[in-house]
């Protein structure tokens, strides 16, 4: 983090950077109650999707939900972030992540180990491993198909694996289709990210800054303005965060008010130009 940041702020870390702490990830109640349903189910396995447009919370809400699994240290997780190969690829993304060594780099090898280090798993724990696959609509079809029937077990009557996919409109649409419908119809618990309320937004600022250590850096109206003018976008709003927390500190102000909101993001028309009008 930039030394001024924190000297003139005393803030811990920039709030308004992708790559926050975990603690100061926003936690809707949607996302909390989708978390929860589905560490409630890690006895059961199956499918849950997190779809959302871009700057929904998707990330968010995926970093939250590893971070929960991860308290848990009788449970494996596997995180994929580029499923974009083929399905030989993805067999040996999994043979990494779940640490499954593979003698014969063949898919049918790999489905082998991969269920017996799962089963083995169940049998001493009880609880099924989680996958984590974002941006699961770049996944090609054949990938999908075998991921579904590398879960499936015993005449799919149980489930090795608790997968979620994480991904755009264009997953859900996806699993419609003929050739993936079969897995669609198997995704047991659902969490789609909607534009956030202004209310939403503006507890998002107050909790990050909160963890920053600097609860005082915004007004009140400020964080009011950040939120209409980021029309339901947590990016967005990260993004105008950024952007006035920077021209903050290069002018020295103790605090982003109204004033600086006016100057930087919705800068008023000048009178010559307001007399062209």
């Amino acid at each position: 983090m930039n030394s001024t940041l924190k000297t003139l702020y005393g803030l811990k870390f920039n709030p308004f950077l992708p790559g926050l702490p975990t603690e100061a990830l926003f936690a809707t109640p949607a996302v909390d109650a989708f978390c929860r349903r589905l560490e409630f189910g890690l006895a059961d396995g199956g499918f849950a999707m997190i779809t959302g447009d871009p700057g929904s919370g998707k990330s968010a809400a995926m970093r939250i939900l590893a971070a929960r699994l991860a308290r848990r240290s009788d449970l494996l997780v596997g995180i994929v972030e580029r499923p974009v190969g083929r399905a030989s690829d993805f067999y040996r993304e999994l043979s990494s992540l779940f640490e499954v060594p593979l003698k014969n780099h063949n898919n049918f090898a790999g489905f082998k180990a991969l269920r017996a280090r799962w089963s083995e798993h169940i049998s001493s724990t009880m609880l099924r491993p989680v996958l984590i696959v974002d941006e699961a609509q770049e996944m090609m079809g054949n990938v999908l198909t075998e991921l579904r029937l590398l879960v499936s077990k015993d005449l799919d009557a149980n489930c090795l694996l608790s997968v979620v996919f994480v991904g755009d409109a264009r997953l859900p649409e996806r699993f419609r289709s003929q050739e993936l419908l079969p897995l669609g119809t198997r995704i047991r618990r659902r969490l789609k990210l909607e534009p956030a309320a202004r209310e939403e937004l503006v507890a998002c600022l107050d909790h990050v800054l909160e963890v920053a250590g600097a609860p005082q850096l915004m007004s009140t109206e400020v964080r009011t303005v950040l939120a209409e003018h980021a029309a339901g976008n947590y990016r967005v709003l990260m993004n105008l965060g950024y952007e006035l927390l920077s021209a903050a500190a290069e002018r020295e102000l103790p605090k982003i008010d109204e004033k600086l909101f006016f100057d930087v993001v919705a800068p008023q028309p000048t009178a010559r130009a307001a007399r062209r009008r």
